[in-house]
């Protein structure tokens, strides 16, 4: 029943007993990313020989006031560069969609961390640095409000649930949300359950 998948998709399907799993893979990350790491790593390098330094200072009571607020500071861009250096080498994980007989199920997977800081878009920048991982259980009732949305770039797969409206498979390609939508609503035969 859940075939017929787009030319050169990376879209997967497996069975869980008699429910098919959908996997939709992210894109892969830009190589230049593990550069960047690199970098991080052999500043981390350096910054670890200048708190071992000031710390030594603060605790034998050598230190003014200036070097304890320094180290606060340098602490915090520590924690921010080693968290940088765990989400350049995460791996990512791919989104699924659990076709249930009563409901579908939903996991946003993590996306891969992508360097765009310098973009309009601050507060998604911000997203995509401390990913949240969703996992859903997505009533019959809620799918009835599932929409493919066309946007100036491309186009959304999106569910309503409760309060929260839900981007479906982000990492997909256009015609992948759209063989999904197909896909979804013919599984659950949506047209025969609306009012």
């Amino acid at each position: 029943m859940l075939t017929n998948l787009p030319k050169g998709s990376k879209i997967t399907i497996k069975q869980d007993g008699p429910n098919p799993i959908i996997s939709i893979p992210y894109a892969s990350p830009n190589p230049l990313k593990y550069l960047i790491g690199l970098f991080i790593l052999f500043w981390l390098g350096g910054w670890a020989v200048g708190f071992k330094s000031a710390f030594e200072q603060v605790i034998s009571g050598e230190a003014d006031v200036f070097l304890v607020f320094w180290l606060g500071g340098w602490s915090i861009g520590g924690f921010f560069a080693g968290f940088s250096l765990f989400r350049i080498f995460q791996p990512p994980i791919s989104a699924t969609l659990t076709l249930n007989p009563r409901s579908l199920s939903y996991d946003s997977g993590i996306p891969p961390l992508e360097l765009q800081y310098m973009n309009r878009y601050r507060r998604d920048a911000w997203k995509n640095y401390f990913p949240r991982r969703k996992k859903v259980e997505i009533t019959l009732s809620d799918l009835r409000t599932m929409r493919l949305r066309s946007t100036d770039t491309s186009n959304r797969l999106t569910i309503d649930v409760g309060v929260e409206r839900l981007d479906i498979a982000s990492g997909a390609g256009e015609i992948e949300r759209e063989w999904l939508y197909k896909t979804i609503h013919n599984y659950y035969r949506l047209a025969d359950r609306q009012n």
